[in-house]
């Protein structure tokens, strides 16, 4: 029963998801809500990590944690995919400030990051059984290949990918909101949240996996 359960909060978490990113892409905003959802639903993601926490900490047992991860990582989500969606589309609608970065340099390390974030999400699959957010959490502790080197290829490889993409849409105003929002936002929930729900659930052999392995590179 309760397998079932927590397969139908997956089902639906992610049928939710699909529907809000959809919406999101779909909807034309004006200029004062462009603004605010792009900044505001990415502010909203360091307050969700530390109310997740929180709750956590209430009662830090592995399966605690496992239901609560999964609505957690649906918020993020949405509010980190809404944002980008919203921010790159406006950065293309209004041309504030233009960088002439050579297209023909950032378009194939755009491929390239996309390649190696897909590497990773391969690489947690067979090392930790798992795959990305809360679609199937990790079984085992995902410490070999990628994840010998960085505890966060995954997310890496895609903020790296995120930033080439600013530099193709040549927007400084899209360059500077990855980097200076959207990057210490993420960082700030692995940080506060999804490195609390790891000990939580494998425990010592996630804090060694920590004091050996560095957060990035």
């Amino acid at each position: 029963m309760k397998t079932a359960w927590i397969l139908t909060l997956k089902l639906a978490g992610l049928a939710v998801v699909v529907v809000c990113l959809r919406l999101v892409f779909d909807h034309r905003f004006s200029d004062r809500w462009e603004i605010a959802l792009m900044w505001g639903l990415v502010a909203l993601v360091p307050v969700l990590a530390t109310s997740a926490r929180w709750f956590l900490n209430r009662r830090p047992t592995p399966e605690r944690a496992e239901v609560l991860t999964i609505p957690i990582h649906y918020l993020e989500m949405i509010f980190l995919g809404g944002a980008v969606i919203v921010a790159f589309r406006a950065t293309q609608v209004h041309r504030i400030a233009h960088v002439p970065f050579p297209q023909s340099i950032s378009w194939p390390l755009l491929q390239i990051f996309a390649i190696v974030a897909t590497l990773t999400v391969l690489n947690l699959a067979i090392s930790g059984l798992g795959l990305p957010f809360a679609a199937v959490l990790s079984k085992k502790l995902a410490t070999t290949w990628l994840y010998r080197h960085s505890r966060n290829p995954m997310g890496l490889s895609s903020l790296l990918f995120c930033i080439v993409a600013a530099v193709w849409l040549q927007s400084l105003h899209a360059i500077l909101w990855t980097v200076l929002w959207l990057s210490p936002a993420w960082i700030l929930y692995v940080r506060i949240y999804e490195e609390r729900e790891l000990e939580v659930r494998f425990g010592e052999s996630y804090l060694l996996y920590k004091a050996k392995t560095p957060f990035f590179l």
